[in-house]
This record gives structure tokens, C-alpha cells and sequence, in this order.
């Protein structure tokens, strides 16, 4: 701790933040009990009534509003953590005779041009936003008075509609609960900082909420509201958007474009970042890049979250910086709200949920003002959690080792990276795992190994550097070619294409069907169908030596499950990444001239592979728990109850294989059964017939699955739990609205397989019901299709995100 105060202080002292110490009153009038706070916008407080009087030095001039969440809810499904941003908009007060009005312009549509007339006609043409009304309190010399405190004490953060569309209740706010909270109201000389404590009224109609408030019918948090001075326009050089940088972009419409032009002007969200010595390949910046890690956040995780952060200066140096990107430990003076810190917040919830890398920005320029990092404190409790599963460390009388630890920590440091890089500008790159790990910007899977042994290896589970790919991005975003330089940006651009790497956003890898077959989240490995094969057999064994070494000396037995899920879906992400060749089209975001490739078709042989890989998934040997596993499973003790990180079963208290195997193998069945990825394999297939089409996809599906080998056993039963999600997966191919071609394969699949179960004999009691109920719902299908109800598969434990813990910017 002594060391980051000792750098805090000199860091202060170099660059002088405004806000690292709170002013104090100027006046306090006793008979009132008034306190006056001088700063960018002069306000007093009346402690006997509790409102706060804001004097208005100017109108029509423009500043920037911004609201937070200072004190959450405290629950990742809710979605109202501590520290959220909310809008940040350019407002100004503007007078119309008693009344002041807080006006929001329309910055989505612009004329820039000298031309005032030009200017209007926009301005005029497209609505702006009546944010609030004030009515004049005193005028002075030419300044005028308004009571904010309704402003400050509204649901500005909109907290009651959260509440309403999580499904928790409805509530309201409650006047006579609700107050300022002066400890975190401040006045500076660029920003003016007010919070509120807000009590919201309600009946809870959701688990979520009564889980996380001491009483449900009351919910108090604190909203924060700061004004804060925009910077001049004319001091930040804005950076043209391209789609091939890795940077999220703010767009507007530029009415005054010539006509051969384009209308809508796309920028890069970026900090202001400049050299002293721009003529130097290597120069210190005139004002380095600073983040402050929250000190709320414990040893060794503080550390780790600094470290992490820090690879950034990696990227910034190859971009010709030196010493231009810093992370320290917020000082006890600051405030994490504050615009003046870029931070890195060390949030908890009740349940694991998703980090976010957010920031605020100028909305008329794009320049990024403040980074403000939001990481889930589970999210380490739950990669040890994977680790302690890979390993199975807990050998009686034997030492326990720092691996488990050490392979938390190092994802921590690689997502404190991933989510500052969203804080200064970065989108996601889910390509960048086909390129061995070049971004940090991609959502990782642990990659797991076997040592010389045959042993697991979690000594390179995550990266321990920033990835090349995110060291071309930032040369892109920050270098400082003196003025903008279109042709240097795109020699940039071209070096990253000629090194051979990979660019993927999240509209390419999110959804299900998506077709691009290197974009994805969680993955690993150049190939991911060969990705899934090297996984599944790492599974086998993880699962074969499962034991009671999964669990501390003293702990239930039943613990056993919960460290058991994460270990038998460990293949559930490559799946994902695996079913995207299959009617899989390689593109890129191309622009005319560049060396990027055209979209190619994945080659039918490697389609082939991974609907193989998939099908391996769907064998009962693979969905099968060893025996000795199933023979210590136990039910849950008092105390130790069922959550969302367990599976779930059929039978009651007992753990249930079956139920299990069910869902794994539907993991699966989603992915070969998604209707585009089954329509562009079938229009593939006519232009290559080396290429499956849906009819010899779910051909595969059903010889596979139906008219494989009979097993004998728990594997019998797996193997008819897996059949029946066939069969309920054909129905829902021929009832959807989507391509005939798909729905006409999956009918006649549907045919062929009544016309097998007709003329099937067996002796097996357990098979002939099967196949009795099987031609009985292919019956009642038949007869209204659209009628019948397809039976959902048993959920799975919650899975992304794999770490513990949205939405990315945001990871």
C-alpha cells in the first residue's frame, strides 16, 4: 500500500487532477444553516430544508450531464450494480421568462458549416430533449437561482422501469424516504458532483430482488448526478472510423456534405492522447493515459487488476509512446465516480454475472472523458473453481497448491485487460483465438493441457501479455502523425492483414446461426472442430479420476456436484465454435482495394470433420458419468440446497445422469438443428457436392442416434433421452417458418424414421415403450402439427460467462 501512495502523491503533483481533494464551504449562514460551495456551478445547501439552490452564471452554454448509480442493488440478473453509468448527454440551461429549462440538442444531426442559417435549418428540423423545468428562485447581478433538488432526487437512473422489466415489481419512488446525500456532494472547478439517496416503494414479485434487500417492500440506493465543463472544441483531433480498426464508433449526419459525399460522419471513441515530441519515434505524452484500480479491492486481486491493466502500455509503446498509459490505486481522497478517474471498479453481486468496460464521452467529438471498468468479484471464485475441478487438489494430509489461484489470478489479469480496452476505444475481437491468443479483446477459454505425463497443465491457461492484434488497434486509434494521416492509418490497417490476422465484432460470433466459422466466444485453437476432439479427450480423463480431492476435508460430500458441472460441459463453448463450419463462410470486413480475402465457403471435407466431432458429443459413452462418480453424489444437506450452478434433475433429491446427458446432448442438437446454418449448407451443397446439405445432416443426426448399436444399462437410457431430442428437434424444423428446403428435409427425415421404428423388432421392455411412444408423437404430430407441444430439454446450469461474470462494451 505505502508504494501506490507514494506513487499517488507524485502522480498528483505532475499532473494536478482537480478533483483529489473535496474544497470546502465558503459561508456557512447560521441563521439558515446554509452552506455555499463554490465551483463550476456555485450552489448552497439549507440543511433545515433540505434543498439544494444552484445559480446559473450563463445561459445557453453547453455542458455535460451525466448520472450513476453511486449504490446498487447488488445482483447480477437485476442489472443495477454500483458505479453504473447511465445517459451522458450535452445539456444547457436556456430562460424563458420565470421558468429555466434544461434543453438536451440533437447532436445525431448536424450542419457543420459557417453558414448560421445552414446551422438552424437543422438544428430546427430535428427534435431535442426538454430534460427538466426550473422556475427562477432569485436573480442577481445577471445570475439566476433554481432549486434542483426534485431534479436530484428524481429516478433519473430509470431504476423503478429496471425493476419493472427484470420482472421484480413494480415500484415507485418514495418522496418522504429519499434525500440528498451530502458526504458525496462536491464542487470543483470543472465539475459539480451532487448524490441522492432514493427509496423505492413496492410489492417484490421476483426472487431476484427479495434475495438481495433486507426488506423487499423498500429499496434504497444512491444516484449520483455530475455537471461537468466540456472540453473546447478544437483541442481534440477526431479520428475517422474504419471498420477494420478494432474501435467502436460514434456516427452523426452531416447536413452541410457536398452531395458527392457521404451524409452520415463516422468517428472513433478514443482519449485524447498526444506526444510531446511528435517529430520523435519515441516521445512521453503530453498528459499520460491514467487508471486507478478501486482500493476497495483485496490482495491479491488488487494486484492482479493492476498488473493486467498495465499490459496496455505494451500496445501504447508500439505506438510510439513511452510511459503513456499508468494504472495506480484510486487514493482515499477520490472519488471512483469522479470524471476525473479513469477506474477500475471492484463490484459485488449476489451471483456471478458479466464485467463491463463503459466510459463517458464527449458526445460531440467522441473523445473519451473517463474509462470506468465495472468486474464481478465472483468471477475469480469461479475460474478457481474450474481449476479445482481440472485438478483435484485436495489429497488427504497432503499440501494444497497455488495452481488453482495462480490460473484465477491470471484471468483476472487478462480480463482487467479486455475490459480497459473496451474503456479506451476497443471493440471485441472473437477471431483473435485462431490466431494464438493476438487479442485480449476476445472472450478466453482456460486452455488446458496435457504435461509429458498425461498430466493436466494450467500453466499457459491465459495469456500473461497484450495480444498483436491490439498493439496494431491502438497504432490505429492514439499514434500522433501530427495531423490526421488517411495513408498512415491505412498502412496500419495493411500490416495486420499482411501478417495474416483475423478481425471478428460480436454481430459475427453472438448469435447461434452466425456462419462465420472463426468468430466465436470461449474457444480455442485454429480449428474448431480439432479443437473439440482435443477437448473432449481432456474431459474423458478430467471426468474418469473425478473424486473426493474435488472438495476440502470437511465439506458435504453433495459439494462434489457443483464442481462437477463446469467439468462435464467443459466442451460446451467449442461446441459452438465447432458447428459454425458447418455451412460455415469465411468473410471479412473488406473494403475496396485492400488485401482482405472475399467470402469463401469452408471446404466440404472440414464440414464434414466437424459434423463428426459434433456427433461424438451425442454418444452415450461420452454423456456418461463414470460409475464410481455416480456412487458418491449425494443429496443435498440442510444448509446446502440446490442453486443455479447445479444441475438439474428429474428425480427429485438424487442426482440424476440421465437428466444431465439430456442436456448436454441438446447443447449439441441446437447447434447442428439451427435453421440458417442448415439452409446455407443445403445452397452449399448444390454448388459442391462434397458439401452436406440438410437432408444428409440430419440423416447423419439420425443413424447416429437411432440406428446406432443398442446399449445395455444407464447408456440405454442416455441413448433414448438423446433420440427423443432428435425426434423433438425434427418437429420443430417442420413446424417453423423458415427455408422449404430445411423444412422438407426435416419431414422427410421425420417419414424415414416411422417407417424404421415400424418395422423395428426388440425384446428390450425399455426400448419398446420408447419406440411405441416415439410413433405415437409422430401420430399426434402429424395429425396438427402446429398444435403440438415440443417438450423443452432439462435447462443447464448457468454457463457464459465461463469466469463468473454482459454485456460487453462489453465482456
Amino acid at each position: 500500500m505505502k508504494q501506490y501512495s507514494i506513487l499517488f502523491a507524485v502522480i498528483a503533483l505532475l499532473f494536478g487532477c482537480a478533483s483529489t481533494k473535496t474544497p470546502t464551504a465558503t459561508a456557512v449562514k447560521e441563521e439558515a444553516k446554509t452552506t455555499s460551495y463554490p465551483g463550476f456551478f456555485d450552489f448552497e445547501w439549507n440543511e433545515k430544508s433540505g434543498k439544494i439552490l444552484l445559480e446559473i452564471p450563463e445561459f445557453d452554454q453547453e455542458f455535460l450531464y451525466v448520472n450513476y448509480l453511486a449504490a446498487g442493488v447488488g445482483s447480477n440478473d437485476i442489472g443495477l450494480d454500483r458505479g453504473q453509468i447511465g445517459d451522458n448527454r450535452v445539456v444547457k440551461f436556456v430562460r424563458s421568462g420565470p421558468k429555466v429549462l434544461l434543453m438536451q440538442p440533437n447532436y445525431n444531426f448536424r450542419a457543420i458549416s459557417d453558414n448560421e442559417n445552414e446551422v438552424r435549418s437543422v438544428s430546427e428540423a430535428f427534435a431535442s430533449s426538454i430534460i427538466w423545468g426550473f422556475k427562477v428562485e432569485s436573480e442577481k447581478e445577471g445570475k439566476v437561482t433554481i432549486d434542483i433538488t426534485d431534479f436530484l432526487l428524481s429516478d433519473a437512473h430509470g431504476v423503478a422501469q429496471t425493476l419493472k422489466r427484470s420482472k421484480q415489481g413494480s415500484y415507485s419512488l418514495d418522496a418522504s424516504r429519499s434525500a440528498i446525500y451530502l458526504e458525496q456532494t462536491k464542487n470543483f472547478k470543472d465539475n459539480t458532483e451532487f448524490e441522492a439517496t432514493l427509496t423505492f416503494k413496492g410489492e417484490a414479485t421476483g426472487g431476484y430482488l427479495r434475495s438481495v434487500v433486507p426488506t423487499s417492500s423498500s429499496v434504497t440506493v444512491r444516484t449520483h448526478h455530475s455537471f461537468v465543463r466540456l472540453p473546447e472544441l478544437g483541442t481534440y483531433d477526431m479520428r475517422e472510423y474504419d471498420p477494420r480498426s478494432g474501435f467502436y464508433s460514434m456516427e452523426y449526419q452531416d447536413y452541410a456534405t457536398p452531395i458527392e459525399e457521404s451524409l452520415v460522419k463516422r468517428f472513433i471513441y478514443k482519449h485524447k492522447l498526444e506526444k510531446k515530441n511528435p517529430e520523435l519515434a519515441i516521445s512521453e505524452p503530453v498528459k499520460p493515459i491514467i487508471y486507478y484500480v478501486d482500493k476497495g479491492a483485496p490482495e491479491p486481486v488488487r494486484s492482479a487488476l493492476i498488473e493486467g491493466a498495465s499490459w496496455w502500455n505494451q500496445a501504447f509503446e508500439a505506438a510510439g509512446y513511452k510511459n503513456a498509459f499508468q494504472v495506480y490505486v484510486l487514493p482515499d481522497s477520490a472519488d471512483a465516480l469522479d470524471i476525473n478517474y479513469n477506474v477500475i471498479q471492484w463490484v459485488h453481486r449476489s451471483t456471478r454475472g458479466w464485467s463491463y468496460g463503459s466510459w463517458i464521452a464527449d458526445p460531440r467529438t467522441g473523445q473519451i472523458l473517463k474509462g470506468h471498468v465495472s468486474l464481478g468479484s465472483l468471477r475469480i471464485r469461479q475460474d478457481f473453481l474450474i481449476a479445482t475441478g481440472l485438478l483435484m487438489p485436495y489429497e488427504t494430509g497432503e499440501p494444497v497448491s497455488d495452481e488453482m489461484k495462480e490460473m484465477a489470478l491470471a484471468r483476472l489479469r487478462q480480463l482487467s485487460a479486455h475490459e480497459v480496452g473496451h474503456t479506451i476505444g476497443l471493440y471485441h475481437n472473437f477471431a483473435a483465438s485462431t490466431d494464438g491468443r493476438a487479442s485480449v479483446m476476445d472472450y478466453p477459454h482456460p486452455l488446458i493441457k496435457l504435461d509429458k505425463n498425461g498430466e493436466i497443465d494450467l500453466s499457459d491457461a491465459y495469456d500473461q501479455k497484450i495480444g498483436e492484434w491490439d498493439k496494431y488497434a491502438i497504432r490505429y486509434g492514439y499514434s500522433d502523425f501530427g495531423k490526421e494521416d488517411k495513408a498512415q492509418l491505412n498502412n496500419i490497417v495493411n500490416e495486420w492483414i499482411d501478417e495474416g490476422l483475423n478481425f471478428m465484432m460480436d454481430n459475427d460470433a453472438r448469435s447461434v446461426g452466425s456462419a462465420h466459422p472463426k468468430a466465436h466466444l470461449w474457444d480455442n485453437g485454429k480449428n474448431p472442430a480439432d479443437e473439440l476432439t482435443r477437448i473432449t479427450e481432456i474431459r474423458s480423463k478430467v471426468l474418469n479420476n473425478f473424486s473426493e480431492k474435488a472438495i476440502r476435508a470437511g465439506e458435504p460430500i453433495a459439494n462434489m456436484e457443483e464442481v462437477l458441472v463446469p467439468m462435464y460441459f467443459l466442451h460446451r463453448y467449442q461446441i459452438e465454435g465447432a458447428a459454425k463450419l458447418i455451412g460455415g463462410v469465411d468473410y471479412t470486413y473488406k473494403t475496396k482495394g485492400d488485401a482482405l480475402a472475399y467470402p469463401k465457403v469452408v471446404d466440404g471435407k472440414i464440414q464434414k470433420e466437424a459434423l463428426n466431432a459434433l456427433i461424438n458429443t451425442l454418444q452415450p459413452e461420452f454423456l456418461a458419468f463414470p460409475q464410481e462418480v455416480l456412487n458418491k453424489l449425494s443429496v443435498k444437506p440442510p444448509g446446502y440446497g440446490r442453486s443455479r450452478e447445479s444441475f438439474n434433475p428429474r428425480t427429485g433429491d438424487i442426482f440424476d445422469p440421465i437428466a444431465a446427458a439430456e442436456t448436454s446432448a441438446d447443447m449439441t442438437l441446437r447447434m447442428i438443428f439451427n435453421e440458417p446454418r442448415l439452409e446455407r449448407a443445403t445452397q452449399q451443397s448444390l454448388v459442391n457436392t462434397d458439401i452436406a446439405g440438410a437432408n444428409e445432416i440430419l440423416s447423419s443426426i439420425t443413424q447416429a442416434t437411432w440406428k446406432s448399436n443398442v446399449e445395455n444399462g444407464l447408456n440405454a437410457a442416455i441413448k433414448v433421452a438423446v433420440e427423443k431430442r432428435v425426434l423433438f428437434h425434427l418437429f420443430n424444423l417442420v413446424t417453423k417458418d423458415i427455408a422449404e428446403s430445411v423444412k422438407e428435409a426435416a419431414y422427410y427425415e421425420l417419414v424415414q424414421l416411422e417407417v424404421w421404428l415400424k418395422s423395428k423388432k426388440t425384446s428390450n421392455a425399455m426400448l419398446k415403450a420408447h419406440y411405441s411412444h416415439s410413433l405415437f408423437l409422430i401420430e399426434q404430430f402429424k395429425k396438427n402439427p402446429s398444435e403440438f407441444e415440443i417438450p423443452d430439454a432439462v435447462s443447464p446450469p448457468d454457463g457464459s460467462p465461463i469466469g463468473m461474470d454482459q454485456m460487453c462494451g462489453f465482456e
